[in-house]
C-alpha cells in the first residue's frame, strides 16, 4: 500500500491543550502563574505547532504516536468547541499523518477516518482556517490512497478538490505543492513544474516557520524530480 504523504505544523503535552495552557506558560515551569484559558485560535495555534513538530521534527516509529496523540488533542478541543470546523480539519490532518506513519490496511483504515471528519468539516465552513486547508486535505487524501477495491482513491475527485482549494488560496504553499505533486503523479510534467515554482514563491506564513522550510525542502525536491522527467 502506498505510504501517504503528511498534510499541511513541537508536539505539546496533552495537559498544555487541556488545562488551556499556552506553550510558553507551560514552558516557564510548575513555578509560573496560573494562566487564563486560551481561546478558540490559541488552541488551534497549539495544533499547527504541533503538527509542525510531528511532520518535520520526529521521525521513524515515533511519528505515529506522536500524531495520534495531537489527533486526541484535536478532538478535544472540537468537542469542546461543537460547531466549529477547524479544529476537526487539525484532527483530520493529524489523522491523515498517522496514517502515513503506519501504512498498510491500518494506515487505510485512518485515512478513512480523516476523510469523513474532513467531510464533516466541509459541511460546517469549507473554508475553515481560511487557507484552503478543507480541499487541500481531501484532494490529497483522493491521490495517495489507493483505488478500489482496496481504497477510495480517485484522481478525478481529487483533481476536483484541489483546485477548489487553489480558488481559495491560489498563492498557498500547500495547495501548490500537492497539486504539483498530483499533476507529477499523473505525469503532466509541465504543469507540475509551475505549480511547484508557485509553491516556492509562496508567502511566509508568520509562526509556521518549521512547516514553511519543511514543505518547501520537499517542493524544492519535487521541483528537481519534474525537471529529471522533462529533460
Amino acid at each position: 500500500m502506498k505510504t501517504f504523504k503528511a498534510f499541511a505544523a513541537p508536539l505539546l503535552a496533552a495537559s498544555v491543550l487541556a488545562a488551556g495552557v499556552p506553550a510558553p506558560a507551560a514552558a516557564a515551569g510548575a513555578g509560573a502563574a496560573t494562566a487564563q484559558p486560551v481561546d478558540l485560535e490559541d488552541r488551534l495555534d497549539l495544533l499547527a505547532h504541533g503538527w509542525d513538530h510531528v511532520n518535520y521534527e520526529v521521525h521513524g516509529a515515533a511519528r505515529a504516536d506522536a500524531a495520534a496523540a495531537l489527533a486526541a488533542q484535536a478532538d478535544a478541543v472540537a468537542r469542546r468547541y461543537p460547531g466549529r470546523a477547524e479544529p476537526l480539519v487539525w484532527k483530520a490532518i493529524a489523522l491523515s499523518t498517522e496514517a502515513g506513519a503506519k501504512g498498510g490496511l491500518g494506515g487505510l483504515s485512518l485515512a478513512k477516518d480523516a476523510r469523513a471528519v474532513l467531510e464533516q468539516a466541509e459541511r460546517l465552513n469549507p473554508n475553515a482556517l481560511g487557507d484552503g486547508s478543507v480541499y487541500t486535505s481531501l484532494g490529497s487524501l483522493y491521490y495517495q490512497v489507493p483505488g478500489f477495491p482496496v481504497g477510495f482513491g480517485d484522481r478525478n475527485k481529487a483533481q476536483a478538490y484541489l483546485r477548489k482549494a487553489l480558488a481559495q488560496n491560489p498563492a498557498g504553499l500547500d495547495p501548490n505543492y500537492f497539486y504539483g505533486d498530483f499533476l507529477f503523479r499523473q505525469g503532466q510534467y509541465a504543469e507540475a513544474e509551475k505549480a511547484l515554482q508557485r509553491a516556492l514563491a509562496a508567502p511566509a506564513r508568520p509562526g509556521r516557520e518549521i512547516a514553511d522550510r519543511g514543505r518547501r525542502a520537499e517542493a524544492a525536491a519535487l521541483l528537481a524530480q519534474v525537471r529529471a522527467k522533462r529533460g
